[in-house]
Parts: C-alpha cells; structure tokens; sequence
C-alpha cells in the first residue's frame, strides 16, 4: 500500500511517500481502507515538527482520525462487518488505569494516539481497534463525518460532558472560528444558550456569527472582557471555551466569567504558559476544567448530529495522499476556517 511516513523531525517536506505492507488486524482489530484522514495542528503538524508533548517515535505514519470501509476483520471481532462505513476514534484508552476502570475512558491516564504512537492513516489501510469505531449513518458523506467525529465529538464532551452546559447559559467560545471553536458555537446554540463568539480576525468573527453565535468579538481589536461585560449586564459569563493558551488572551477569558463561572480548557496551540489570577479564582469561585479525550458515544453523537443536520461539518480542501506535504504547507500558511484533509 501507500503510505506518507515521516522519518525525521522537521519541514513538511519530511513526509515521504513510501510503498508499506498492507497491516494485518490483530485481534480485537479491524483494518479500515481510508477514504479520508483530517490534517490537526497538533497531532500532525505538531508531531511533524518534534513539537507533541506526548511524544511518540519515529519512523512514523500520521493521520489520527480516519473514516472509511471496513477491509477485514481481526480475530475476537463480532460487532463490525465487510464493508461498513466507520469513522475511527484517534484515542486507544489502556482500559487498566483508574479511569478506565471506572468507566471514564476519555479521561485515560495512559492512553496512546493513533498516528503518534502507532501507525496512522495517511495511507491506503489503517489496522485499528474494533473497540475504537463508530458507525457512519447514512446520508452522511465521509468528509462531513470525518470532522464531525474528530471535533463535533470533542465539543460535545468538553462543553456538555466536561463543562455541564446548561440551556439559558451564557457562553464565551475563544477561538470560535476553527474547527473545534466552530463546533462550540453550534453544540452551544443547540443546547439552549446564548452565545459570545471571540476570535482575532474580523473575517474569522464574521465566520462564527455564520455558524449561529449571537455576538462576536475581535479580541484584537475590542477589549474582551470589557465587551463581554457590556453584553452580560456586567455579570460575565457561566461558561467559557479556551484552546489557544494565548498567555494574552487567556487572562482575559478568565476575567470574562461570572461568579462561579466554568472554563474549559482544551488545548495550547499557542503556548503552554499563562497567567492565571489565583485570588480571583478562588475569591469568585471559579472553576478550570482540563479538558481531553472523547469516547464512542461522542462521536455516535456528533455523527448522528450531522446526519441530522443538527450540526454542520465546515471543510476547506482536500488534498490527495502524495501531496501530504503540500497539504501540512498549506494549513500553516492560511490557517483555514474549514478542515483540510487527504484522501486516496
């Protein structure tokens, strides 16, 4: 088959196309034939770069979130089929730690990451866990389900699982207009509140608003909390949205919640230290929720969602497989609103 493998750390043109083996399932795993695989800035273009904090080695094939066919079926196998669309889960939950054994595998302490700590899908085929797929309903195109599975699922657990989003909140998503941001506004509007879209481009708030936010903010041209506060009578926000980890910006998503107010936090694409006002912390009774993971019943969620046309999968373009490098180039130099992905 072929396969983009990175053998070293660094440019996108690091990843090489190479002819691999087709992988054999082991048991309790099926092999997927790849119909489409999304380009993310931190498992792929973060890995690519040596840059991941979970690490992972090299040689390496990307691709963390893959839909496509079932192509064969491993020993221990009894809930999939021959030709079944499936879209893959990128977290393998070890199922022995503390958390798993209480059920909350999306809060794994020891998971591993398809395409960082074993092969991913930038490939012909994929070997996956059985345990790691949900089923793609129908009517539900593959790229649309792609990104509803890797960030439709997300949103859904870290708002409504992670962050107990109640209907006639108030809610702040930072970062509104990328893939994960998106999703917030969508999932935000669906479960009953009212939504503050923040972004740092006049263009990419105008994205937000497009998505069903009732009022934008350009953080870098507005103060945010201050806007925040005219917009919520001064009271703030129940609950705010942050994967930046701008050490700008998070301050000011903090100072933006109300008394007793949620943050979650879900990602530090850029950077991994802020400021954070303990007094106000605990002088308002803040709550900073970390949140990472999903499980199947999130994408089972997020895809029936789709298919419902409940939410709405936003893509840019598509690139195919030997262009890989072409495609990571692109994402860094334009920063899409809609998802970029490879396809055979």
């Amino acid at each position: 088959m072929r396969a983009v493998v990175l053998r070293r750390f660094g440019a996108p043109e690091e990843l090489k196309l190479e002819e691999l083996d087709v992988p054999s399932p082991a048991p309790g795993e099926v092999l997927v034939k790849v119909a489409a695989v999304s380009i993310n800035r931190g498992f792929d273009i973060g890995f690519r770069r040596g840059q991941y904090a979970r690490g992972g080695a090299l040689p390496m094939v990307l691709g963390a979130d893959p839909v496509g066919t079932v192509e064969a079926i491993g020993k221990d196998v009894a809930d999939r089929r021959i030709g079944e669309r499936v879209a893959v889960m990128s977290t393998i939950a070890c199922l022995a730690c503390p958390s798993c054994r209480q059920g909350r595998v999306s809060s794994c302490e020891a998971s591993e990451t398809i395409g960082v700590h074993r092969a991913g899908a930038y490939a012909d085929y994929v070997a996956v866990p059985a345990r790691n797929l949900a089923t793609i309903p129908d009517g539900l195109d593959f790229p649309a389900a792609m990104v509803a599975a890797r960030h439709g699922s997300a949103a859904y657990n870290f708002l409504v699982k992670r962050g107990s989003l109640r209907a006639g909140e108030t809610v702040l998503v930072n970062g509104a207009s990328g893939a994960l941001g998106g999703f917030c506004v969508q999932i935000a509007k669906l479960a009953g509140a009212m939504v503050i879209a923040a972004a740092g481009a006049a263009d990419r708030v105008e994205a937000a608003m497009a998505l069903g936010a009732d009022f934008g903010i350009d953080y870098r041209a507005e103060n945010l909390e201050a806007r925040v506060r005219d917009l919520t009578g001064r009271r703030g926000v129940d609950l705010a949205f942050e994967s930046s980890a701008d050490p700008e910006i998070f301050p000011r998503v903090v100072a933006s919640l109300a008394p007793s107010g949620r943050l979650v936090s879900a990602g530090a694409h850029a950077g991994h230290h802020v400021p954070l006002d303990i007094k106000a912390v605990y002088g308002r009774r803040l709550q900073v929720i970390g949140a990472a993971g999903t499980d199947v019943s999130d994408l089972d969620w997020a895809l029936a969602a789709a298919a419902g046309r409940k939410i709405t999968p936003r893509l840019d373009r598509s690139f195919h497989l030997p262009d890989a490098a072409a495609a990571h180039r692109y994402v860094e130099d334009h920063r899409p609103t809609g998802k970029v992905y490879l396809t055979p």
